[in-house]
């Protein structure tokens, strides 16, 4: 970074989840009214297909992506607010026109733009459902230098220490001239996604407080008292790389029993689970992971993964397994069964596509074609959570139990966002504005 001009960047790496793939959808997004403004955004608006309609009475939407709308809501609260005031503050003019947008938006999104002649700005919704971190260091001349990121696993190769989170529903500007400010927006009540930990986010990040890596590891203790009550006999532990190795380890500690690592992953494949159908998906299992003969062979094994969505992967991972000489495939998922869509930020639309959908435990089993199959309780998931930080009132776990934090998610929205996925490949239906 030390080589690129300037003194402040942006970037984004984060999939679509709304709108298409098309390349005019990458962010950051650009508006030149006011000031000149970039954005980047992490989550997802539930209110967009109502906020769409107001803001095409007086704007121009290049895209389908509901960040293009949250920029443009935005961007027009502040354009009223300095011709209202134009001799407030630069910083309060941002921190009202902003407080006026999470009045008006809905659902989940983490937010870092560049204000030109203004500096960075980030805020947070009022849910915090996904995450954002501030952090600092200090350059060669002894000044103060800031990092907005989702993660602080982004901080230690740049030299960055972690601040604190973004408080759910605050606002933070970072200055031209480097000075950090704040402003708690509106009244925020954390209700973190707690899918973030069990998939989304790095082992090595700390989250609203909570190591990743320690609550990963809480989860295999508590799967491992479930599968001790099965009365399974198992020779191994195998877990399905990457994001399933702590609670493998836990619950291969907690049984005594040997830990393996019989699947080798080919890192040159992405994630399956956010690829954009399922042949697509199918065809890249048997070339993401390969097993080990001399781990399986003649061996009834444990699979434990952090999360079982489409089935895709453990279908095709168990059918791997027994190829490669295995006894009997036995089955644990580290998270419960997603049954119903995230709305939030994940490309999880459709409920049809769960494997979990309108099937009893044993149904799933068969489908997944493994000799026995176990899930996390939605209880011990989260209490795992809710133990690590007293500070969390409550998690969002609505892929698991439907119950989405926001408030405004009904039927009707579920079965547009489901028509809109099966439509277009991509979410892009919206709740209705309450």
């Amino acid at each position: 970074m030390k080589y690129l001009e300037g003194h402040i960047g942006l970037g984004h790496v984060r999939y679509p989840t709304a709108g298409g793939l098309s390349a005019t959808e990458a962010q950051p997004f650009f508006v030149n009214q006011p000031l000149g403004i970039y954005l980047i955004h992490n989550g997802n608006l539930t209110n967009a297909d109502y906020l769409r309609e107001k803001e095409l009475n007086n704007r121009h939407l290049r895209t389908g992506s509901d960040s293009e709308i949250l920029l443009n809501v935005f961007a027009e609260d502040l354009s009223k607010e300095i011709s209202s005031n134009p001799n407030k503050d630069k910083d309060k003019q941002l921190f009202d026109a902003v407080t006026e947008t999470m009045g008006k938006v809905k659902g989940a999104y983490s937010i870092i733009s560049l204000i030109n002649g203004q500096g960075m700005f980030a805020f947070r919704d009022p849910h915090g459902i996904r995450p954002l971190v501030l952090g600092q260091r200090q350059n060669a001349n002894g000044q103060d230098e800031w990092c907005v990121a989702s993660e602080d696993a982004a901080f230690g190769p740049l030299g960055f220490s972690i601040v604190r989170d973004v408080n759910p529903g605050e606002a933070i500007l970072i200055t031209d001239e480097g000075k950090m400010i704040s402003r708690q927006c509106v009244k925020g009540a954390i209700s973190p996604c707690i899918f973030e930990y069990i998939y989304l986010a790095r082992p090595d990040s700390q989250i609203n407080g909570i190591s990743v890596y320690e609550f990963q590891l809480e989860l295999g203790r508590r799967l491992a008292k479930r599968i001790n009550e099965r009365g399974w006999e198992i020779d191994t532990i195998v877990p399905v790389p990457d994001g399933s190795r702590p609670s493998a380890i836990e619950v291969a500690s907690a049984l005594d029993l040997p830990y393996r690592e019989g699947l080798v992953k080919n890192r040159y494949v992405g994630r399956t689970f956010i690829m954009p159908d399922q042949r697509t998906r199918e065809l890249s299992v048997r070339r993401k992971l390969n097993a080990m003969r001399s781990v399986f062979n003649g061996k009834s094994v444990l699979l434990i993964d952090d999360s079982i969505v489409r089935g895709t992967t453990m279908n095709q991972i168990v059918k791997m397994c027994r190829d490669a000489g295995a006894v009997k495939v036995y089955l644990a998922s580290a998270a419960p069964p997603v049954r119903y869509p995230n709305v939030y930020g994940v490309d999880m639309p459709s409920r049809k596509e769960f494997v979990a959908d309108n099937k009893t435990e044993e149904e799933i089993c068969a489908t997944l074609g493994a000799d026995g199959l176990i899930y996390q309780t939605v209880d011990d998931l989260l209490q795992a959570g809710l133990g690590m930080n007293a500070q969390i009132p409550r998690f969002d776990a609505s892929c698991f139990n439907g119950d989405y934090v926001t408030g405004d998610i009904d039927d009707k929205y579920l079965e547009r966002l489901e028509a809109a996925g099966r439509g277009k490949g991509k979410t892009g239906a919206t709740a209705p504005a309450r």
